[in-house]
């Protein structure tokens, strides 16, 4: 039996992370593939049976889970973000909430047919999104900052509400009669809102207490922080159900905009740990559904979701936005982004199981339901959000701009020349010499450390998608790229190789995951880089075509250093690992010895037989 159970846990993980890793390979929601996942190897083939499996252990497991990742959500939510977005949250969280329970309710009851009782409690479910689902598409969206923090705000704190809200249905429907039904709904929401702040505050306060005096090691500062948000969970629901979920977000909330102790480190072991818990969870409660609830989708079933889609949002964003000071455009926008997630997953399969025991008919039907509306609202929104992001203007172009750690002299001429192109750059460095040069040269700058944890939240990011390291310590350009690894990602950071690089065979110096890319190539370190523009060097920017080619550039600069391809807006960045060949129609920037920045225009595309000749290029 226990080797039954060993082999089910680690098909459970296996399936997970296999069904993320084929998501990211193919370009496909994750969700999406882990409920197909979980179908096939739930229902379809009997493989997994989580019921059997976990037995009464299984939704204790997946309420810590879940208290888990709403925490992560909320260590995500930063109070500042609310100075544009505040209000229109707030109607969201408590307009739109109601407004989706009341019309997602009427339409369970009218066009599926369900007793009143039951579509309640349906539509108490389907009032949350999640940010699982939420910030996932946000990435594909790239919205405005207006949009996005919208988005994110109502979904992470949507779910504590909404989730709330199914518990007090549940509650009063168990009550019975209107005057019990009626008590038992305002009481449950005034203890689940104090016990949730008063919780949070304390769990998180405390935590902060013991890091500031330094009473744990380092090692063990993830461990204990999982603990106490357990622990808080847990003592939460003790006094009101499903209140833990309120309090875990809460204290996300406050860890992460707190200023007095770093928890970084603790944020992003909690990232990876969600990474973990959704795939599995997500496994498990897909293997639970019935294939007959399955096979009993039909027209009701998908009038249903479109009315969801088309209407209920729609209607609740509507009437939650009147009176804000986003357009038309952004409230489509977030009109027509509510996909389903893993607290809609979970509450509703609980419920499912204890309305069962309690003898509701047809109580089944709210996962296999609830279900149904999370594969359809991914693969809806997911497909759609983007492409109509692009379409009504609020959508970000995906960032090309440069911060480079380092304003000296040659790092200011190559972010000029980047600059001159098109392309926005940010200088930050400590030294106020080379930020006052940088400032009468037209560069936007950052005086101040990249090393330090604030430095993310003061330095303007806006257009930036890759930082490059360009300082003469190795050390601090090691450490500037992991410090912007998260915001950046790690395959937009770069740094100049070690003086020792070219002749380092096994490169023992820094580890690949404590390090940026080396960026142009082995030999491209700081002191030779500065002796080449000591002796004269330059930064050119040229455009190849058909009548200049790269091979022709290389003729005529033979020791030139490429640093840059652009190509319809999109900027590449040559690394010292290479794999960049310049073609016709891009263009590469370069460092050249002598002579001025130039560039190659394309004679047939300009049809002068004489373009293709260097021609000075104006400076400012």
């Amino acid at each position: 039996m226990s080797q039954m159970l060993l082999l089910a846990l680690a098909t459970i993980i296996t399936l997970g992370i296999a069904a993320e890793w084929i998501a990211w390979r193919i370009g496909l929601p994750s969700i999406l593939v882990l409920l197909v996942f979980g179908i096939v190897a739930g229902p379809l083939t009997g493989l997994l049976d989580p019921d059997a499996i976990f037995g009464s252990l299984l939704f204790p497991i997946v309420s810590v889970s879940v208290a888990v990742i709403l925490f992560e959500g909320g260590t995500s939510l930063r109070i500042a973000e609310l100075r544009q977005v505040g209000r229109v949250v707030a109607s969201l969280v408590s307009i739109g909430a109601l407004v989706t329970w009341a019309l997602a309710t009427t339409s369970a009851h009218y066009i599926l047919g369900m007793r009143i009782q039951q579509a309640l409690l349906l539509g108490a479910i389907l009032v949350v999104t999640g940010p699982t689902v939420i910030v996932p598409l946000l990435r594909q969206m790239r919205p405005s900052a207006q949009v996005g923090n919208t988005l994110k705000w109502e979904g992470i704190l949507i779910d504590p509400v909404g989730a709330v809200l199914a518990v007090l249905v549940f509650e009063v429907l168990l009550a019975g009669g209107f005057e019990a039904a009626w008590t038992v709904g305002a009481l449950g929401l005034l203890k689940t809102v104090v016990i949730g702040i008063v919780l949070a505050a304390a769990g998180a306060g405390l935590m902060i207490w013991v890091l500031d005096r330094r009473w744990v090691p380092e090692f063990l500062q993830s461990p204990l922080s999982l603990t106490m948000v357990v622990a808080a969970f847990a003592v939460s629901n003790a006094f009101q159900p499903e209140s833990g979920l309120l309090t875990v977000t809460l204290m996300g909330m406050v860890m992460a905009n707190q200023k007095s102790v770093n928890v970084r480190h603790i944020f992003e072991f909690k990232e990876n740990l969600r990474v973990l818990l959704i795939s599995s969870l997500f496994i498990i409660l897909a293997a639970r559904l019935e294939l007959a609830d399955l096979r009993a989708v039909g027209l009701p079933e998908a009038a249903f979701v479109a009315a969801l889609i088309l209407v209920v949002r729609p209607v609740a964003v509507g009437l939650s936005t009147i009176g804000s000071e986003l357009d038309w455009k952004e409230r489509l926008a977030i009109g027509w982004v509510a996909p389903r997630g893993i607290v809609a997953a979970a509450v509703s399969s609980l419920f499912a199981l204890e309305l069962a025991q309690h003898g509701f008919e047809g109580a089944g039907q709210l996962a296999s339901i609830t279900f149904l509306v999370i594969i359809a609202t991914v693969v809806v929104y997911g497909f759609t959000s983007a492409p109509l992001a692009r379409r009504l203007g609020v959508a970000q172009p995906e960032p090309q701009g440069v911060l480079f750690v380092g304003a000296h002299p040659w790092a200011r001429q190559i972010a000029l020349e980047l600059q001159e192109i098109g392309i926005r750059v940010r200088v930050a460095d400590t030294n106020r010499r080379n930020i006052a040069e940088a400032r009468l040269a037209g560069l936007p700058t950052h005086y101040g450390s990249t090393l330090t944890e604030g430095t993310l939240d003061r330095i303007d990011l806006g257009g930036i998608g890759n930082l490059l390291a360009v300082t003469s310590n190795d050390e601090v350009n090691s450490l500037s790229g992991l410090n912007f690894s998260e915001a950046l990602g790690a395959d937009s950071v770069y740094q100049l190789p070690p003086a020792d690089l070219e002749s380092s065979a096994d490169e023992t110096h820094v580890g690949p995951h404590l390090r940026g890319r080396f960026l142009f190539r082995a030999d491209a370190g700081y002191w030779n880089l500065t002796a080449r523009f000591d002796a004269g060097a330059d930064v050119k920017t040229t455009r190849l075509g058909e009548s200049y080619s790269y091979a022709d550039f290389l003729e005529n600069s033979p020791n030139a250093i490429p640093l840059f391809l652009v190509a319809d807006g999109k900027l590449t960045v040559v690394t010292a690992q290479g794999g960049v060949t310049p073609q016709p129609g891009q263009t590469i920037v370069a460092i050249v010895n002598g002579g001025g920045s130039l560039i190659h225009a394309e004679a047939d595309r300009l049809g002068d037989p004489n373009a293709h000749r260097l021609v000075p290029q104006q400076r400012r």
